[in-house]
């Protein structure tokens, strides 16, 4: 036990903030992505209250993600051809006017269902570009150091997921206050510091793109690459299976809020928020001890726990015990993402990266909108807590799936 956590090195830890360029994009992410929080949560509450449908909440969640599913593989070969910021730029500037616009519709009390479903859509469109150039430019903040991708993805992450604590717990009071509007309007101020923080970086060496012809070539380029590398493969795999079985249970929280624990708006919030803090425990491991862990070892680990967590979520009918129990999932999330991105990054080659990563944001964005829309409809049909005691059941089977068809990747470092 004395090996697996040494003393603590701070300079070590956080090393990756030494790079100025990844110190803007941390501190202009954590502003935006409280605002990306409380939007969430006002949007699911705004949904839930206007429809009182778990279908209605899955398929919000399937219709922002649907281009994902559609798009990312191609987003792929366009993040390897412009340069990552100017991508960037362009898709966090659309999604600050889509968030102008709900709050615009909301504040009038002219929003409908389908305002909200047209906006997820043009939402996920951006994404669809968004996600892969965003994982995709974390090696360029750290100066093409590989060594500090693993540190720079889990203080992201860390980053992230303090916002999922702030955010829902602030968006959930504004809700319970002053409604909805505030919250999407204070979200789409936020992206701001985003653009000013990308505007702000300065390069030492011109950004590398690869040339820009035959794209369709280039994709192929990327299956090809991805089906010869089972370890990639397996990833990738896991990542869809879960994203969909696992996941996909999020959307039922609302429902779990209003309706199981009966603590509302805020309640809502704080079951969010536990989420969020689980996570950050994660993260700061893998910030401070991602090192000394063996990567593969601990992916399975972190796979292990979210069946029972999810369970547990499901038999619960304490607050407390829910929100612990949302802390269990969030730790086993976060975890998985991160090791996973992290693996795929250090085994991409640096000219396929793009395309690698868009099969990443393809298995986490395109399969998690499916599972959203499978616990919905589940939850109309037999119950929020059933559907969600059929999502945990899968996850543990998934552990299984793992270690019989890719044994290989508990041996990943």
């Amino acid at each position: 036990m004395a090996n697996l956590f040494p003393s603590l090195n701070l300079s070590r830890s956080f090393r990756a903030l030494r790079h100025p360029n990844f110190r803007l994009f941390f501190w202009g992410q954590l502003v935006s992505v409280i605002g990306i929080w409380m939007q969430v949560t006002a949007q699911q509450w705004l949904v839930y209250r206007i429809t009182g449908s778990q279908t209605s909440l899955g398929l919000v969640t399937f219709i922002n993600f649907l281009p994902v599913l559609l798009l990312s593989l191609f987003m792929g070969v366009i993040v390897d051809q412009f340069p990552r910021r100017k991508i960037l730029l362009f898709t966090t500037s659309w999604f600050m006017l889509l968030a102008g616009l709900l709050a615009l519709l909301t504040w009038l009390e002219i929003v409908q269902y389908w305002h909200i479903l047209l906006l997820a859509f043009l939402l996920g469109i951006g994404n669809a570009l968004d996600m892969p150039a965003r994982q995709a430019f974390v090696i360029d903040l750290v100066d093409d150091d590989k060594g500090d991708v693993l540190n720079a993805i889990s203080l992201n992450s860390t980053l992230f997921n303090i916002a999922r604590i702030i955010g829902p717990a602030i968006g959930g009071a504004i809700v319970a206050t002053l409604g909805e509007a505030p919250a999407f309007a204070i979200n789409g101020l936020s992206y701001l510091a985003v653009i000013i923080a990308l505007l702000l970086m300065k390069f030492s060496l011109p950004v590398i793109t690869s040339s820009r012809s035959n794209p369709l070539e280039k994709m192929k380029d990327g299956f090809r690459y991805i089906l010869s590398e089972k370890s990639i493969l397996g990833l990738v795999v896991m990542v869809a299976a879960v994203s969909m079985v696992g996941f996909g249970v999020l959307t039922l929280i609302p429902v779990f809020a209003k309706d199981i624990l009966h603590t509302g708006a805020t309640g809502f919030g704080n079951l969010l928020s536990w989420q969020g803090a689980g996570a950050v425990i994660g993260a700061m491991l893998l910030v401070i001890y991602g090192d000394n862990f063996q990567k593969g070892k601990t992916l399975l680990f972190s796979r292990l726990l979210l069946g029972p967590g999810i369970i547990g979520l499901a038999l619960s009918r304490t607050p407390w015990m829910s929100m612990a129990f949302m802390a269990l999932i969030g730790f086993s999330f976060i975890t998985q993402l991160v090791l996973t991105n992290t693996l795929i990054q250090t085994i991409a080659p640096d000219e396929l990266r793009g395309r690698v990563l868009s099969t990443y944001t393809w298995a986490l964005g395109g399969f998690y909108p499916l599972g959203s829309l499978a616990m919905g409809f589940l939850g109309d049909q037999i119950g929020a807590p059933s559907a969600a005691l059929f999502s945990g059941i899968g996850c543990i089977l998934l552990v299984l799936f793992n270690l019989a068809v890719f044994p290989s990747m508990q041996k990943l470092a």
